[in-house]
C-alpha cells in the first residue's frame, strides 16, 4: 500500500491504495464517484472514460500510481448541475436507452469538442469509435456532439 494525492473533479484526495490498484476502483470504491461504469476490464468499451488532464482515458486500465498529481475529472465533475452543453445536448437528442454506456460517451465528447469546438463527421467518428454502445445509438450520439458542437460556438 502506498499514499497518493489526486486530484479529482477539482478537490484534493490523499488515497491509501495499492499502486496497481485502477482509478476506476478506487473512483468507485474510495470515493463513491459511482457515475464512472466498469464495463469490460480492458480499456476496449469505453464505460470507464475519464478525463485525465483534459484527455479521454479508461480508468479501467489506468494505475492509481499513474494518476498522482494529475487533474481528474469524472461524469460528476463535468458540471454542477449537469448543464455542460454535452450532457444538455444528449438529453435534447433523447441520446440514452439503457443508460449504461452514457457516462464514458459523455466524457468522450467533451473531451473531443474541448479539443476541437468543431469536429468533422469523421473526426467524431474516430474520437468515438473507442465507446460501444450495446443498444446502438450512434446516429443520436454524433447528432448529440454536433448540437453540443453548435452550442459551444454560439
Amino acid at each position: 500500500m502506498a499514499e497518493f494525492n489526486v486530484n479529482i473533479n477539482g478537490k484534493d484526495f490523499d488515497i491509501d491504495a495499492d499502486p496497481t490498484t485502477p482509478l476506476l476502483w478506487v473512483l468507485r470504491d474510495h470515493l463513491k464517484l459511482v457515475g464512472t461504469k466498469y464495463g469490460c476490464g480492458i480499456a476496449q468499451c469505453g464505460a470507464c472514460t475519464v478525463h485525465f488532464n483534459g484527455a479521454a482515458v479508461r480508468s479501467c486500465q489506468l494505475p492509481i500510481s499513474a494518476a498522482a498529481g494529475a487533474k481528474i475529472t469524472t461524469i460528476e465533475g463535468l458540471s454542477e448541475h449537469g448543464d455542460h452543453p454535452v450532457q444538455q445536448a444528449w438529453l435534447e437528442v433523447d441520446v440514452p436507452q439503457c443508460g449504461y454506456c452514457q457516462a464514458g460517451q459523455i466524457m468522450s465528447a467533451s473531451a473531443l469538442l474541448n479539443q476541437n469546438p468543431s469536429p468533422s463527421d469523421e473526426e467524431i467518428e474516430n474520437a468515438m469509435s473507442g465507446n460501444i454502445c450495446r443498444c446502438g445509438t450512434y446516429v443520436r450520439i454524433k447528432e448529440a456532439i454536433k448540437k453540443a458542437a453548435n452550442t459551444q460556438l454560439s
